[in-house]
């Protein structure tokens, strides 16, 4: 019965990654001068990752980050495993990861006219601004940074990725979890193991 449960619950999540694939923007961006072939070890910095949210008063990231964190680092975790990466598991890393999670709204509309020219010559009367479409969706991006070991303050950043997508607040559970799976898998698989030429 529980290997059943198991596999439903994989089943499911493997569906809402498939889902999630065209509705994710991903990019990374190295550092060109940075040799990465040199790296074997990896962990997670000592804040591990920071929570922004801007949509409204009440929001609250320490709760939205208490969800994701546990998230983030185990689909990151695998990925770097995937990858050929070991962890560190508290010895000294070749190179740190941090992740921050933005999230904000994005909203776009139509008004009524809006696409008529600034004088109507046929005589047309000047149409009172009214809006005929709005759109407002949350957007959130998964940003993962990998550093150079050091004095934080110190340490340079060699490679940054970015997933961006909107989401519909009222989306299951599944969902949310199959696009950060989906954002974690996508942006190591954009980690380079040699150096840019």
């Amino acid at each position: 019965m529980k290997k059943t449960i198991v596999a439903a619950a994989a089943i499911a999540l493997a569906i809402a990654v498939l889902e999630a694939a065209p509705k994710i923007k991903v990019q990374a961006e190295p550092d060109p001068t940075f040799d990465f072939s040199t790296l074997r070890t990896w962990a997670w910095d000592p804040d591990a990752g920071d929570v922004m949210m801007a949509r409204t008063p009440k929001d609250d990231p320490a709760a939205l980050e208490a969800r994701v964190d546990p998230l983030i680092r185990k689909f990151v975790a695998d990925a770097m495993a995937l990858k050929g990466l070991k962890d560190a598991a508290g010895g000294a890393p070749d190179v740190q990861l941090h992740y921050y999670v933005l999230v904000t709204v994005n909203a776009s509309g139509q008004s009524l006219g809006q696409f008529l020219p600034s004088v109507a010559y046929w005589g047309l009367p000047p149409f009172a601004p009214q809006a005929t479409s709005l759109e407002v969706v949350t957007k959130g991006a998964l940003v993962l940074d990998a550093l150079r070991p050091g004095t934080v303050g110190e340490r340079k950043v060699i490679w940054r990725g970015i997933a961006q997508s909107t989401l519909a607040d009222d989306a299951k559970v599944s969902e949310r979890e199959g696009r950060l799976k989906y954002a974690a898998d996508e942006l190591v698989r954009r980690f380079p193991l040699k150096k840019k030429k």
